[in-house]
């Protein structure tokens, strides 16, 4: 019996069957809900694990190019080569829902759709591993965008999962169990008042038969 007071009346035993079939319809829907996340999360970590080679991949080689060209040009050059930016980048940030989670989605704009509007300095002074550089990091800024998007997105639905986890644990292991044990206690103290009752009423019948036996005796007798 849960160690909680229990009234073991027919309305509590109601009000506690209402409570057990809430709480098992509850832990049904959380258990789908959680695998779903679970679905959906796992797909994350691999896109997650793809986006972060590609990127890696593309910082590398943007680092080696700018390695070469610092190698080929005097620091001052290179500066003042990149020293101002030529293009322009706004991000903008909205959510979509995925299991009552809201994941963020990235996207962003440039100042012209010119792919070539990168270089900020003049190519006659600068070498072509600058350029390769400059390049190599437009071409990844994309992918870094959406590898940041992910990422957090892997971090809000873990955060969920685990949350509908808990949920589901209490209501598996706590909610449900001492709901089912306090029905099963009221159950059992209602169906010993029953028997009392019947056994009660039984030997007040067997006294007023008894009586009205007697009495019409007397009466015989009389």
């Amino acid at each position: 019996m849960p160690g909680q007071q229990i009234i073991p009346t027919r309305m509590e035993l109601t009000r506690l069957k209402r409570k057990l079939a809430t709480a098992v319809k509850g832990h049904k829907l959380l258990k789908d809900k959680r695998d779903e996340l679970m679905r959906e999360f796992l797909e994350l970590v691999r896109e997650n694990m793809e986006l972060r080679k590609t990127v890696e991949e593309g910082i590398k080689n943007a680092n080696r190019n700018f390695v070469v060209a610092k190698a080929g040009m005097s620091g001052e050059v290179l500066r003042t080569a990149l020293m101002a930016p030529k293009q322009e980048v706004q991000l903008s940030h909205t959510e979509r829902n995925v299991m009552s989670v809201n994941i963020p989605v990235f996207s962003f704009e440039t100042r012209t759709a010119d792919a070539n509007d990168i270089y900020s300095y003049g190519l006659a002074f600068t070498s072509s591993e600058l350029d390769g550089a400059v390049a190599s990091l437009a071409d990844v800024f994309p992918q870094m965008l959406k590898l940041a998007e992910v990422e957090k997105s892997c971090q809000l639905m873990a955060a969920e999962i685990e949350k509908t986890r808990r949920r589901v644990n209490a209501l598996e292991h706590v909610i449900i169990p001492d709901t089912q044990e306090a029905i099963r206690y009221i159950s059992m103290k209602l169906d010993e008042n029953e028997r009392s009752t019947q056994i009660r009423l039984m030997k007040v019948k067997d006294m007023v038969l008894e009586d009205a036996h007697k009495y019409k005796k007397r009466e015989q007798e009389g």
